[in-house]
């Protein structure tokens, strides 16, 4: 029997990593990015200079790295120097119901491409549990720096653009797994609750993804829904962003989707999004945990449903969200914005054109609007 080691896949692992830094450094992408977020001022007026001086940063900050803890300990430092410059403050709640000797399946609601899992995994870190891997799509790793980063913190893919059912079948049956594998190992797995960002505020779990997560099981004597949860540790995770950095270009999409019946990604679109989402404002920023789900359930469409409804639970009504709705219907929505919140939020909006700005509104007022229809809540 061949034994898939699933090399193509998985995160990298210690041995790896300093033949992966070396190149991470070489790499002109990656070092545009680090002085644009290290420099900005300097990387705007002489980005000649800035490349240079980030270049020397990075390579002295790096040359100790041996392992993927060190990895994880060095971007600890910068993700603490992003959460001082570019929010209100991160908060947690939740993570005592954790036990750090389980690992645990996260299924989490999903705005940002990197954010959102980097936000979780330094909740973990920063409370003494150990982090967890992060499930990404194959579209993510179509450029060297993108991939080396993410396999390097503990990323590993998820193959979707195979073509042909039976490919696709593989593909998924591979991707199930692989989490199983990772999962019995003792490292936990988080994973969005749908493929792709949920860009119109409304966060629900795509039943396929449980199915998924259920076919390594699938020989298993007991192959039901309550069998498998017995067999496994699902959270769900709740973040919430004040503002959004993505959400222009979120606006933009969704307009442009409804009005031509598609969207077509531009080159390097990915990327800029995962750099505006780390650099951009993001006012406060709240991760929740909520209880793990042991009970028992008849379909997996009944195990989306209450998915759904922990994550709701979880989710901050911050004013922007409320702002936003008030704005939508006509009514005052009795919050107000100020400061740096306020301008971020405005300046977003205004530069879009008319047509795209309810898209832009509905991301922020959907959130909460979701929340009211799954928990049957008033927060208005």
């Amino acid at each position: 029997m061949v034994v898939d080691n699933f090399d193509d896949i998985r995160p990298y692992q210690d041995s790896e990593v300093v033949g992966v830094v070396e190149r991470l450094i070489r790499d002109p992408d990656l070092v545009n990015s680090a002085a644009a977020f290290l420099v900005p001022r300097w990387h705007r007026f002489q980005p000649g200079s800035a490349r240079v001086f980030a270049r020397q940063i990075l390579r002295g900050r790096t040359r100790e790295l041996t392992s993927i803890n060190d990895v994880q300990v060095m971007l600890s430092t910068y993700f603490e120097h992003m959460i001082r410059r570019t929010t209100d403050g991160f908060s947690c709640t939740g993570v005592e119901r954790l036990d750090r000797d389980l690992p645990y399946l996260f299924v989490a609601n999903h705005r940002d491409i990197a954010m959102d899992s980097g936000f979780m995994n330094y909740a973990l870190w920063s409370n003494g549990l150990a982090t967890s891997q992060i499930a990404v799509g194959d579209n993510l790793f179509s450029h060297g720096f993108e991939s080396d980063l993410m396999r390097l913190n503990k990323s590993f893919v998820v193959v979707r653009n195979e073509k042909g059912l039976k490919a696709q079948y593989a593909a998924v049956t591979r991707t199930s797994n692989y989490i199983r594998s990772t999962l019995d190992a003792g490292d936990s797995v988080w994973i969005a609750q749908r493929e792709g960002r949920s860009k119109d505020g409304f966060d629900r779990t795509e039943p396929a993804i449980l199915k998924m997560f259920m076919l390594a099981y699938r020989n298993d004597a007991d192959e039901t829904v309550s069998a498998w949860l017995r067999q496994v540790q699902l959270v769900p995770v709740a973040i919430s962003y004040e503002v959004d950095p993505c959400a222009g270009m979120k606006a933009r999409e969704l307009y442009l989707t409804e009005r031509d019946g598609k969207y077509e990604k531009r080159a390097n679109e990915d990327l800029e999004s995962i750099v505006a989402g780390i650099v951009g404002f993001k006012g406060r920023v709240h991760l929740n945990f909520a209880e793990p789900i042991g009970q028992d359930f008849e379909s997996v469409e009944a195990l989306a449903t209450e998915i759904d409804e922990r994550i709701a639970g979880g989710i901050e009504s911050y004013p922007t969200y409320h702002e936003a709705e008030g704005r939508l219907t006509g009514r005052a929505s009795h919050v107000g914005l100020d400061g740096e919140v306020s301008r971020a939020f405005e300046d977003a909006l205004n530069a879009l054109p008319d047509r795209q700005r309810p898209f832009y509104l509905l991301q922020y007022a959907n959130q909460i609007r979701n929340r009211r229809e799954l928990l049957e809540v008033d927060d208005s």
